[in-house]
């Protein structure tokens, strides 16, 4: 009888089901053979070794301690301790060593930290301790933070004694300064908040405007305003949160609305940060430009071009970088006229005149200078209303067009003149691999994308030292030479 193969589906996987069921008898004592099973347990064998000789060659706590002589920091916090009284202290450089592998290796908070270096060979050995050595209990950071370095500038001497180190390797290009800022998650809830009138802070170029409003409306015959005039205080109500009161209520879009901190930073065209403050989170980016490139200066010198993103583009801080020699790179803005209606550059400014000519050709004469720093144009009402663009040129029941031009407006135009060219374009694409890539970092692999602390003090121990532990990371990977093979 010859062999038929059934069609029914049902029969065929009942046919492949027992092949395969009589292969695996088959090959059962042959699989058996290549298994290997672990039979002994030497958990508690006793062995003669150093924890040297446990932490791999590579390991990068071996990269940290060969990059600098961590022994600085005993200079740094002479004055905080008493040699007459007291219980011997914990070693201050344990205390900080310990703060850089939190900050390091991204552990959330300082408990996890003490529990990862009772376990972890590798931390204790970068600490110094022993296998049988107590390891600190992880209250004794925060005590001697609020008894000893709480109202000292500790944790910003270490950053810039770190760089200074990668500065002195000659690791630091900063030519170029990428500035940006990041918004870290404070830890407060949202909805407990109570609204509160405050006085509007002072910007930091507010003298300087003032100045440059006074002699532009003398040299337009036009009176100075007096000083109560800009002194007058102006007031605006805020979120401000019951739980953490030092944050600021940020709001990026309908999403996105939580209490917050801004880390303001500057980073070398290497990727090094060579600066940071810490701000609540609703103080706009512009507000410390200057006090972040005055610290950059200070410290690393005059950079011959700074690049920011579009939150920068102000007149104020065009008129800063050029009035201190240095190029701006910042980015093109689209014009934010109404929709259906002309952009500001299709009317023309005559300099020499001082004047703008719409595409009609008719002039808009300058009127006065605002306190707010803005030179106002306005267009003759009669010939307006019988030209033939008007609804396209203005919403004015009174058929006036206004243009407004800032005092420091050239500057904004200079800028957007250099954009073009091939060199700041260079320099512009640098920020996604500069100060965008140590956010990016910093939130991804250092614990930064929310903060369990609480107070601008606090937060800026955090910035100080997750920044500290990056540029050390860095140069210590850099500087590295590994051993040779034995």
């Amino acid at each position: 009888m010859p062999l038929r193969l059934s069609t029914n589906p049902k029969k065929l996987r009942v046919c492949r089901q027992s092949f395969l069921y009589n292969w695996d008898i088959d090959n059962f004592f042959e699989v058996d053979k290549m298994l290997s099973k672990n039979t002994q347990i030497n958990r508690d064998q006793l062995e003669m070794i150093a924890l040297e000789q446990l932490v791999p060659a590579n390991h990068l706590v071996r990269k940290l301690e060969a990059s600098i002589d961590f022994s600085f920091i005993y200079p740094l916090v002479q004055e905080m301790y008493s040699t007459e009284r007291g219980r011997p202290s914990i070693d201050p450089v344990i205390l900080i060593k310990m703060a850089f592998i939190q900050y390091t290796f991204g552990i959330r908070s300082m408990r996890r930290t003490i529990e990862e270096i009772e376990t972890n060979l590798a931390y204790r050995w970068f600490l110094g301790f022993g296998f049988y050595d107590k390891v600190p209990h992880f209250s004794t950071f925060g005590k001697n933070y609020e008894r000893r370095f709480k109202d000292t500038d500790l944790f910003e001497q270490i950053f810039y004694r770190i760089l200074k180190e990668a500065s002195d390797k000659k690791l630091i290009s900063s030519e170029h300064v990428f500035i940006d800022s990041t918004h870290v998650k404070a830890s407060a809830n949202k909805h407990k908040f109570e609204k509160k009138l405050v006085r509007k802070e002072t910007k930091a170029y507010e003298a300087r405007l003032q100045e440059e409003i006074n002699k532009d409306r003398e040299e337009h015959d036009k009176k100075p305003f007096p000083p109560d005039k800009f002194e007058k205080e102006e007031f605006k109500e805020i979120k401000k949160s019951t739980t953490d009161p030092e944050s600021g209520y940020y709001v990026k879009d309908e999403r996105t609305k939580q209490f917050a901190y801004s880390f303001h930073a500057a980073a070398d065209r290497n990727g090094f940060v060579l600066g940071a403050i810490v701000t609540p989170g609703n103080v706009h980016d512009s507000v410390i430009f200057e006090p972040l490139l005055e610290k950059v200066i200070e410290k690393q010198g005059k950079p011959s071009a700074v690049a920011a993103d579009a939150g920068y583009k102000t007149p104020a801080i065009a008129q800063y970088i050029f009035e201190n020699d240095m190029t701006p790179a910042l980015p093109y803005t689209r014009p934010r006229t109404k929709e259906g209606y002309m952009k500001k550059y299709e009317y023309v400014y005559d300099e020499y005149y001082d004047c703008y000519i719409c595409p009609q050709g008719q002039v808009l004469k300058y009127a006065t200078t605002t306190k707010e720093g803005y030179r106002q144009y306005f267009s003759n009402p009669i010939e307006c209303e019988k030209c033939p663009l008007l609804s396209k040129c203005t919403q004015s029941k009174e058929h006036k067009k206004l243009i407004q031009r800032h005092v420091w407006e050239h500057h904004i135009e200079e800028a957007e003149y250099l954009r073009s060219t091939q060199e700041n374009k260079s320099i512009y694409a640098k920020r996604k691999e500069t100060i965008e890539r140590v956010f990016a970092d910093a939130k991804e692999k250092h614990g930064m994308r929310w903060t369990t602390l609480r107070g601008l003090k606090k937060l800026s121990m955090q910035a100080m030292l997750t920044f500290a532990a990056m540029n050390l990371k860095k140069m210590a990977n850099w500087t590295w030479i590994s051993p040779e093979m034995a």
